[in-house]
């Protein structure tokens, strides 16, 4: 239960009927806020689209002029860059991997017996998943207390600076500062949000180490168009004497990490593969599938060594030394302690090579966004989906769900996925359902249901152009939400467009997953037509469904399939 002063009761009563808030009073006749509310104020600072036009224009400025106002809005919160250096912080950036680095990193410190701080991005659910506590998200209790502590201070202090508020990923970022600094964390990890040099959380200034994860093309309209320019701005987070670690790169980027770790005067080495490690009791094993993966736990190993030799300098067990050649330096793999290698197989990161079965139908969820987290993605699905078909002799349906967000090539990414012989194509915006109240957390107010749509509706087209469907004269349905959106669904032959994640979901289980029978009836009848479409998903003894392109639609249906997330 928290008290909020005047300066931030006058924000939230102006902003009442944009996010929905509502109050109540206590015996005392003060305002109370609840964690729906911190939420919806929250997103209130959602300006990310125009944030990240205006850092496209400035791309070509130092990343000191644009953090400038990144440690003013510290400043006015109270923190400081010499705060933040005592978070004994490990910094993590990459295109692709560098969520799954982190948490296989966070989990195997937390073993260690430290209490860990582990910031990321973006949430699945519950947007408090982003800032969590030896491994958990923090509560909702604690999120609206630190919450309105920093809302309360940047609302209190924005005239006087004459400047506004942080936008979200800024605020949220700050907010993760001070939990940490609050909750007396031993360690933070801390993923960057995109880029290096340009993310608000390069305000870090001393990290503990870094480190780079695979690199690729992605949000090219802020980080260049090259791979050469993108290695530049992940190198960023460089700091003068900070050990960094890499996986593998190929030699253009690699060449870029190389002549920036030489002009910053950082120590950078090279992650062996992760067979290299001695381990008395066989290959290592992961908490998280997929062949991708291994390199990424290379490179949490490097960097948990890295932090406890740092740490513990008399842990001679730990203490492998580190050898150099003439063109990269090379880490020397080492015999992983016994924490290292059950944090290793116990690391949990929902939403990525993740599998859920229920009954007869079995979800494959990855949230692959770039072409080359997609080739990943294609490749454990397919090695996972020939175990599941090889052990039923009955017909297996399999079930694609897709959709992508900004800048991505959904074309690329759809043709990669082509091979998976998929029977059904299923298409639907990042929206849970078309009723959003009591939603807060999975709210977007960046892009409009209407661009959703017509996204969700371009990749069908490319579906059908992919796979030689033919359109069939009079094969059009119109899908009507009383009182909401008249929503189009095209549907073709082995395709179908819906206007919300539920709807998707329902029409795909027909009724066979008990998870979301629990839920009640359909959420969105349909006509006879297309429920005649859904016989063989009716009839099959399985049903295997590929979620991915969006870590967003990742999110959304986890909502349903596995509620102890939301709760």
């Amino acid at each position: 239960m928290v008290h909020y002063s005047l300066v931030t009761l006058s924000f939230l009563l102006h902003t009442k009927d944009q996010a929905g808030l509502h109050f109540s009073t206590s015996s005392t006749g003060l305002f109370i806020m609840d964690y729906e509310e911190a939420v919806c104020a929250l997103n209130t600072l959602q300006t990310n689209v125009s944030v990240l036009d205006q850092v496209q224009r400035e791309r070509s400025e130092l990343p000191e002029l644009q953090l400038q106002a990144m440690r003013g809005f510290l400043h006015r919160t109270g923190l400081t860059v010499d705060k933040l250096d005592h978070l004994n912080i490990i910094h993590v950036t990459g295109t692709k991997g560098k969520g799954s680095t982190c948490a296989f990193t966070e989990r195997i410190l937390r073993d260690y017996g430290f209490r860990t701080g582990f910031y990321s991005s973006p949430h699945l659910v519950q947007v408090r998943e982003r800032i969590r506590i030896n491994g958990q998200p923090i509560s909702k209790e604690l999120f609206t207390k630190y919450f309105w502590e920093v809302f309360s201070q940047l609302d209190a202090t924005k005239d006087s600076h004459g400047v506004n508020m942080p936008a979200y990923f800024r605020f949220l970022t700050i907010l993760a500062f001070h939990v940490f600094l609050q909750e007396r964390v031993d360690l933070a990890v801390i993923e960057v949000g995109i880029g290096g040099a340009y993310d608000c959380t390069n305000i870090i200034r001393k990290p503990w180490v870094c480190g780079i994860s695979s690199l690729g093309i992605d949000h090219t309209s802020i980080l260049g168009n090259t791979i050469e320019e993108i290695a530049w701005q992940k190198a960023g987070i460089f700091k003068p004497g900070v050990p960094v670690f890499t996986v593998k790169q190929l030699d253009r980027p690699m060449t870029v990490l190389q002549d920036r770790a030489k002009e910053i005067g950082c120590p950078l080495w090279v992650c062996p593969d992760l067979e290299q490690y001695e381990s008395g009791a066989g290959p290592l094993s992961l908490g998280l599938a997929g062949q991708q993966q291994r390199c990424n736990a290379s490179l949490a190993l490097q960097l948990s060594k890295t932090w406890l030799q740092r740490y513990r300098q008399s842990d001679d067990q730990l203490a492998a030394p580190i050898v150099e050649n003439r063109l990269v330096s090379q880490a020397t793999a080492f015999k992983p302690s016994p924490i290292m290698v059950k944090g290793l197989e116990v690391t949990e990161w929902p939403g990525r090579t993740q599998t859920l079965r229920h009954g007869p139908v079995t979800y494959y969820l990855d949230g692959a966004h770039t072409t080359g987290s997609m080739q990943a993605c294609v490749h454990w699905f397919s090695q996972e989906i020939q175990q599941e078909e090889s052990s039923n002799r009955s017909p297996v349906i399999r079930v694609l769900l897709f959709n992508t967000t900004g800048e991505r090539d959904s074309a690329a990414m759809l043709k990669l996925l082509e091979p998976c012989q998929f029977d059904f194509a299923v298409f639907c915006p990042n929206i849970t359902e078309t009723i959003t109240e009591n939603n807060a957390d999975q709210q977007n107010f960046n892009v409009s249901v209407e661009n959703m749509l017509t996204r969700c509706l371009d990749n069908q087209i490319s579906w059908q152009s992919l796979s030689g469907t033919e359109t069939k004269q009079g094969s059009e349905s119109e899908l009507l939400i009383k009182g909401r959106l008249p929503l189009l669904a095209k549907t073709r032959t082995h395709t179908m467009v819906f206007p919300c994640i539920l709807s998707a979901l329902q029409w795909i289980s027909q009724g066979r997953d008990a998870v979301l029978a629990a839920a009640g009836s359909p959420y969105l009848p349909v006509q006879p037509s297309v429920t005649a479409k859904a016989e063989p998903l009716r009839e099959a003894a399985q049903v295997s469904v590929l979620v991915t392109g969006s870590l967003h639609l990742v999110g959304g249906v986890l909502k349903y399939l596995d509620p102890s997330l939301a709760s």
